[in-house]
């Protein structure tokens, strides 16, 4: 178990910076500080963080597509043979 620092445990207190986030000096990797009950509650079996299948994929691109414009752009429909 690590103990936090004070510069940390005020921002666990700080309710307009939530969750606090911490950056591994060495490698500049950014964490997310969460309670243990917080964390509990996304591992629970309704949260799915399994490798998305080709149609989740395939609908997920479909949508931002639709968001940028592109519903009209039938030319785009076929997908291109490689040379």
């Amino acid at each position: 178990m690590i103990e936090l620092t004070e510069e940390q445990l005020q921002a666990l207190e700080n309710p307009e910076v939530t969750p606090p986030r911490v950056v591994n000096p060495r490698t500049r990797e950014t964490f997310v500080l969460l309670a243990a009950e917080e964390y509990q509650r996304l591992k629970d079996e309704e949260y799915d963080d399994s490798p998305w299948t080709s149609a989740e994929r395939h609908a997920l691109a479909w949508e931002a597509g639709k968001h940028a414009g592109w519903e009209d752009m039938d030319e785009y429909d076929d997908i291109p043979e490689k040379p």
